[in-house]
């Protein structure tokens, strides 16, 4: 199966710069190495069709596993396959013709070497330009090799390029090839290529080239290809057929094996069984060599290729190699050697795996149990689970398993669950918890999750129930804090209160510092709903002051110390905030976690509004967009927003493997969102309106995210030029700004306003009226800092404003969304400016402040400029909101920013900072 080339640009790059160099009379060789299956091939395949395109004739040989009783076999090979021009041009040399098939053969001794290389230079330089290519150089034979180091040392003008491919894991130390490699890769004229294993990104393109694949296949193939494109290819063919290893790839792996002594054999046996890494010391006292006998062994594995020296042992080459090392192992010798190593380990991990393999089944669960210890103490929750579960899958099995392990089954199955959680797995986390007999603990760790899942009724009944069934004030303090916030988001809304101050009374007496922080966290958000902001950020900034001792609390705290800077517009401390977090999830293993997957995300939304679509796009980068779990999904939806507002073509693609996640709401939301502005930009309102009404459908009346997916909708309308819905899209959106999900709803945030706006303007384009005054509050409410969303709102102002007349009005706004969208790359707004401009007869830039590096004006936006002139003035926000037309609270937001990007901490260091930089000018 041959797919595309995937992750060779650079390497492919360095080739054709040799042949373009040849092209122009420079004659250059490559010699290009690589593993076995590693894309050799493909890559010089690649090459081939590039020098045809540029008029090069191709030979093209290679050699066989023949050692040397063929000479030549690769320039027979080449000629017998050439083009009839080259065969007819090598037949005028009469060395050269006696290797084309149906010429009679000359006396041995007229075939000398030094007369063939001088007719083949002869045919090189007639038929120029030539690409020449020789594969599997090492299984060349002796001629051969010469007739390389012959071309590597004479062709220097002619237009030629010489291409050689070799397999670097079949060079052993005594491998005749190594030294003429080491030779001609010292010549000036010689490029060396050596191709590594493909990375996970370009390995996960590759497969999915190879055709329908889920996510969790496509995992699996991509962890055990290790890099490997055939290998990949053979998981891929086998997977269907339900076979682990696929006989075709493990004969080709132990056909390396074979080759070795019975020592080495040995030695490599008992380094499968250790796994895909052993010290020096551990391999050698299971081997039971003698150390002369070992490190012999051992030398000469490593000159072959499979295992490699890595630190103070070895590691093998691939990871298939180790595993079909292993498969090949007889049951005995598999149980013997597994118990050698136990005998010898001190790692409770490392125990577990030999214990289990070893048949020793009481060992393995204590061991598995310590192992989930540790790894709970060292902050990595997805290692503990594991551990935790096969110990529990090991408990009945095993007599006194409570005195192995040192705690009862209940209390390990605990311990799984919330090391479920912690890696991101609520659903792992609730099953296991449902399965335990009811305690106070276990039905509010029960709430907490199902809370997380959106189910809000059983997260209530739960948490209901840790609160009756509490036994202590700790217990107490944690269930009437999970109460407090499950009720948060219900019609029973006014209890959390009352709850929370409970809980956070209760959790101070009893010294449970989680517990008040949790409590505090629903008090904070109490007074956001109450619109009592100031009040909130105090509350949040006293829960992330301290930890804990509960990572996953701290890491909420954290988070919400962010979101709330970021809501009210603060984008630079949230900035601050939000890295702090991401820092501490992943020194504590919480990434997947709940709160770790939402610091992720809200992190590139700081970036996306602020205007920082570099960094935003490298943080989307690390999202992926072949998913195969909910917080992966999660994420990858957020770069959508990117995506389409570039404009980029991995749109399509993340969208395919998002669509199975679009019963999770936030991914839904996001990603149906988005792909119904997609829609938009390729001038399909039909298919946004699809998308638009789905997701109201599913969206729960009053919540919020109406506000978003109403504006589009109505922006899909007035494309149409259609009524129909409009009226209905309206009245949701006004439900969610009076109302709320239910019941209640206090002031709107900065961004919230801004969109409920727009739904108001989008609402009058679908009815025909333009009105450039709705359009203009649109443009000031989303100029906090939203820099994407202000050019596009300046777009439909300055539609409104050429309506109205006032044409002058129009090109500055117009001048000022191009300047923008140009700036951030935004491709599809870019085109809608332009045409725009070209049916307004729009002809120059004027009223707007010219395109100018992020270092020029210190990554301000050009209201935040505007804000920065008048503070270096001296005005007050309340004067350089008179002076403005915005509001004092935007004035305030402003200047945070302004103080955060310039990294000053008063408004006289700004103003001091601007002049010295010169963004006042």
């Amino acid at each position: 199966m041959k797919g595309l080339l995937v992750g060779r640009g650079a390497e492919l790059a360095r080739l054709v710069g040799v042949l373009q160099s040849a092209a122009t009379g420079t004659a250059g060789v490559a010699l290009v190495g690589g593993d076995a299956g590693i894309g050799k091939t493909r890559l010089v395949t690649e090459l081939v069709a590039e020098a045809r395109e540029r008029g090069f004739h191709v030979l093209s040989g290679q050699c066989a596993e023949l050692g040397d009783a063929l000479p030549y076999l690769p320039l027979a090979d080449a000629l017998r396959g050439a083009e009839p021009a080259v065969r007819e041009a090598a037949a005028g040399h009469p060395l050269l013709g006696q290797l084309l098939p149906g010429v009679e053969s000359a006396p041995s001794a007229g075939l000398t070497q030094q007369r063939l290389f001088g007719s083949l230079l002869g045919l090189l330089a007639g038929i120029q330009p030539v690409l020449f290519v020789i594969e599997d150089l090492h299984w060349a034979d002796r001629s051969t090799r010469d007739l390389l180091v012959f071309l590597s040392r004479m062709v220097q003008t002619e237009q030629v390029c010489v291409v050689g491919t070799y397999r670097t894991d079949d060079l052993h130390r005594r491998h005749p090839l190594r030294s003429v490699l080491a030779e001609l890769k010292r010549l000036p004229t010689v490029t060396g290529v050596e191709l590594g294993p493909l990375d996970t990104g370009a390995m996960s393109d590759y497969v999915a080239t190879m055709g329908e694949v889920d996510a969790q296949e496509l995992g699996v193939i991509v962890t055990r290809a290790d890099g490997n494109p055939f290998y990949a290819e053979e998981l891929f063919a086998a997977m269907s057929e339900g076979d682990s290893l696929p006989d075709g790839l493990a004969s080709l792996l132990m056909s390396r094996v074979e080759v070795l002594s019975e020592p080495g054999q040995s030695v490599l046996r008992a380094a499968a069984v250790a796994g895909r890494r052993v010290e020096d010391e551990l391999l050698r006292e299971v081997s039971g060599l003698p150390l002369a006998d070992f490190e012999e062994a051992v030398r000469e594995i490593v000159s072959r290729g499979l295992l490699r020296v890595d630190g103070y042992g070895y590691a093998f080459r691939h990871a298939l190699l180790q595993e079909a090392v292993y498969t090949d192992l007889l049951p005995g010798e598999r149980t013997r050697l597994h118990a050698a190593f136990a005998r010898l380990l001190t790692s409770p991990a490392e125990l577990a795996h030999h214990h289990l393999a070893g048949h020793d089944l009481a060992g393995a669960l204590a061991a598995s149990a310590e192992a989930g210890r540790l790894a709970e103490r060292v902050g990595a929750p997805a290692e503990a689970h594991q551990h935790y579960d096969q110990a529990l899958s090991l408990w009945e099995r095993v007599p006194d398993a409570e005195a192995l392990t040192g705690e009862s089954r209940v209390s390990l199955a605990f311990r799984s669950a919330l090391m479920a959680a912690d890696s991101g797995d609520n659903h792992r986390a609730v099953t296991q918890l449902r399965a335990l007999p009811p305690t106070s603990g276990v039905c509010e760790r029960l709430a907490y999750y199902l809370f997380e899942m959106d189910d809000q009724d059983g997260a209530i009944a739960a948490a209901e129930q840790a609160v009756a069934m509490a036994t202590d004030d700790a217990c107490l303090a944690r269930a009437l804090a999970t109460h407090a916030r499950t009720l948060t988001w219900s019609s029973r809304h006014a209890e959390s209160q009352e709850l929370a101050l409970r809980a956070q009374e209760v959790a101070r007496a009893a010294g449970a510092r989680d517990a008040e922080v949790s409590a505090l966290l629903t008090l904070a958000l109490h007074a956001e709903l109450h619109g009592d902001t100031d009040k909130a950020h105090d509350l949040v900034s006293v829960a992330s002051s301290e930890g804990t001792g509960d990572l996953a609390m701290d890491l909420r705290a954290r988070f919400h110390h962010a979101r709330i800077h970021y809501e009210t517009g603060y984008l630079a401390f949230a900035a601050t905030a939000a890295d702090e977090g991401i820092r501490v999830a992943s020194e504590t293993g919480l990434t997947w976690s709940t709160y770790g997957t939402d610091m992720r995300f809200l992190r590139f939304l700081i970036h996306y509004v602020a205007g920082e679509w570099d960094q935003a796009e490298t943080v989307a980068a690390s999202f992926g967009s072949r998913v195969g779990t909910a917080p992966e999904a999660t994420l990858s939806s957020f770069a959508l927003f990117l995506e389409v507002a570039r404009g980029l073509p991995a749109v399509e693609s993340r969208l395919g493997w998002l669509r199975p996640f679009w019963s999770d709401g936030l991914v839904a939301y996001i990603a149906r969102g988005l792909a119904a502005e997609h829609a938009l930009w390729q001038g399909d309102p039909e298919l946004a309106l699809a998308h638009v009404r789905a997701l109201l459908d599913m969206l729960q009346p009053g919540d919020p995210a109406v506000l978003r997916i109403a504006a589009i909708g109505l922006w899909a309308l007035g494309d149409l030029g259609v009524v129909e819905d409009a009226d209905e899209m309206v009245e949701q959106a006004r439900f969610a700004v009076t109302t709320g999900p239910v019941g209640q709803r206090g002031p709107m945030g900065l961004e919230g306003r801004a969109w409920a706006l727009r739904v108001e303007a989008e609402w009058h384009r679908v009815h025909g009226r333009l009105d450039p005054e709705l359009w203009r509050q649109v443009v000031e409410a989303f100029d906090y800092g939203f820099v994407y969303e202000t050019a596009r709102a300046r777009w439909r102002l300055a539609e409104a404003l050429l309506a109205a007349g006032d044409r002058d009005t129009a090109q500055t706004e117009w001048a000022l969304a191009q300047e923008a969208a140009t700036t951030l790359r935004a491709a599809p707004l870019e085109q809608a400016l332009a045409d725009f401009g070209k049916r307004a007869r729009f002809t120059a830039v004027t009223g707007a402040r010219a395109a100018a590096p992020e270092s020029s004006n210190g990554g301000l936006t050009a209201r935040e400029l505007e804000v920065l002139a008048l503070v270096a003035e001296g005005l007050t926000n309340r004067e350089i909101a008179e002076r403005l037309f915005i509001a004092q609270k935007t004035v305030s937001v402003h200047v945070s920013n302004i103080l955060g990007k310039l990294d000053v901490s008063t408004r006289t260091q700004a103003a001091a900072t601007a002049r010295a930089h010169g963004l006042l000018d």
